[in-house]
């Protein structure tokens, strides 16, 4: 998630995340977490990382204005807590 976003448009964009990365019926123990990155760059950079892993994820990119055609979010597919750790462990925690 972007950090220089408001924090109602950080929630809104978490959600939507969530909801398109979850292929549903998720097991016990799975965990979600919200890890933030500085800027537009650094989250396309994250989800260039993720590609060269082969982590499937789905970007959330905002039409409307005034963010028209932004990307805003990355929901990350759940999948191997090894692999997630070794591209996602660099970023911090939304607080």
């Amino acid at each position: 998630m972007r950090a220089d976003l408001p924090r109602g448009i950080q929630a809104a964009n978490i959600v939507h995340a969530a909801g398109e990365s979850s292929p549903g019926n998720l097991p016990e123990g799975t965990h979600a977490v919200v890890l933030t990155v500085p800027n537009e760059d650094a989250l396309r950079s994250v989800a260039a990382r993720l590609e060269e892993n082969g982590i499937r994820h789905v970007r959330i990119v905002e039409p409307d204005a005034p963010y028209c055609g932004a990307l805003m979010a990355l929901g990350v597919v759940p999948g191997r807590k090894e692999d997630l750790k070794r591209a996602l462990s660099s970023l911090p925690l939304l607080r």
